[in-house]
């Protein structure tokens, strides 16, 4: 029998603005797909609250195939798109029973009673999914349902050596803008074979990824002050519309702020795939084959250090950044490993400490960015909490020839 090769999802994505020839029809679509959504979830939640019963997806697209007084599953360009609609609401509330039944055995993980699938906005819209049997790969571009009056995508990904096949197109709308998300399947590399050679990274601000390695080469900082900056101008201009446009016309938002909600998502985003292309071609020459990287479940909270360090802190989309860690290094045969930071930052690497709350002082945290250990030599502390990061997954220990001032390294 013949080895399956190693595989993966891969999203390209097209903008499709308001000038775009193809817009208003593009978004029609996505509004008749929320009107599907909304339509097919009144059943449900009618069938939960009322009859104490879960309409499956199976059910639903019988009910709404032949319902003939709301025609929202035949307004649809394709039958295939409708089913992919009834699909992911049924995924949404298969996701509520199980986040209910959890809730009631580990309440403390959740900052609230999971709340049932709600209804979109009246005047919103839906993402529309298209499978690769609506779309076809024709003479490098892929080409839509008749329904679409020659819209088109050339896309990118088709030229790339490891392409193996189109999965699906999605029409995801973004406020004043939609996104033509092109789903492929490419090929991996095998992965690259241990040999010790391994990075820790610790994930912060100021220093974006502080990281180390195993192999007596310098340690470095990828520089995360012009994100915050990103941040600040952001949070300054926007404070700045949303008085104008609350003085004059009594709204929150306006056309200005969603343009510069855009900028700012498009800088950060470029700034990130930058940072986490260096860090790969870095790991491709040194020849590493395990990347540990702490993660912090809770990022996306609110940070209680204050409003100014909020905007910084909050604002910087860092699960985002780890993905794309993730994919870049899977292409080339890396292995990534994401590990909890707890105790990390708290105890001493150079003293061969565990990272657990029994050796946990801080206190040796003598200033912001420099820990000093229990013989008194002083290491970069992001740089100390990347080693015991690294050292919650494979045991090391500390070698005299490592680096412990981690030099910063510029992103352009």
């Amino acid at each position: 029998m013949k080895k399956l090769e190693r595989s993966a999802i891969r999203v390209e994505q097209h903008q499709i603005d308001t000038r775009h020839a193809s817009y208003a029809l593009l978004a029609s679509f996505c509004h008749k797909a929320k009107n599907l959504y909304n339509h097919a979830n009144y059943l449900v939640r009618h069938a939960f609250f009322e009859e104490k019963q879960w309409l499956r997806y199976g059910t639903l697209d019988k009910l709404l195939k032949e319902d003939t007084e709301y025609p929202d599953y035949k307004e649809m360009p394709t039958a295939q798109s409708a089913q992919q609609i009834l699909r992911a609401l049924d995924g949404n509330w298969a996701s509520f029973f199980a986040s209910i039944k959890d809730y009631s055995k580990n309440k403390q993980k959740y900052l609230g009673r999971p709340k049932p699938p709600n209804y979109l906005k009246k005047d919103g819209f839906y993402e529309l999914v298209l499978t690769n049997q609506n779309c076809k790969i024709k003479e490098d571009k892929i080409q839509f349902p008749k329904l679409f009056e020659g819209f088109f995508i050339t896309p990118r990904c088709i030229k790339r050596e490891d392409f193996l096949s189109l999965q699906q197109v999605r029409i995801v709308p973004k406020g004043q803008y939609l996104v033509v998300e092109v789903v492929y399947k490419i090929q991996l590399p095998k992965k690259k074979e241990d040999k010790g050679r391994y990075v820790g990274i610790d994930i912060g601000v100021s220093n974006l990824a502080t990281v180390g390695n195993t192999i007596g080469k310098p340690a470095f900082i990828l520089n995360g002050r012009p994100l915050k900056s990103m941040n600040q101008y952001y949070n300054k201009k926007i404070s700045y519309y949303r008085e104008i446009v609350k003085r004059m016309n009594q709204k929150d938002y306006s056309k200005r702020m969603a343009q510069l909600t855009k900028k700012r998502k498009a800088k950060i985003e470029d700034y990130l795939h930058k940072a986490s292309r260096y860090l790969i071609e870095y790991c491709k020459t040194e020849d590493i084959s395990k990347i540990v990287i702490g993660q912090n479940k809770e990022w996306k909270q609110e940070s209680p250090l204050g409003k100014v360090v909020n905007q910084s802190f909050v604002q910087i989309p860092f699960a985002k950044f780890l993905k794309m860690i993730q994919y870049k290094a899977e292409e080339v045969g890396i292995t990534v490993i994401l590990t909890e930071e707890r105790y990390t930052s708290g105890t001493s690497f150079l003293d061969g400490e565990t990272p657990t709350k029994g050796n946990y002082n801080k206190a040796r945290r003598v200033h912001r960015g420099l820990f000093v250990s229990n013989t008194g030599i002083p290491i970069n502390a992001d740089l100390n909490g990347a080693y015991q990061i690294l050292k919650k997954v494979v045991p090391i220990e500390w070698d005299r020839g490592w680096a412990l001032h981690p030099v910063v390294v510029n992103i352009r």
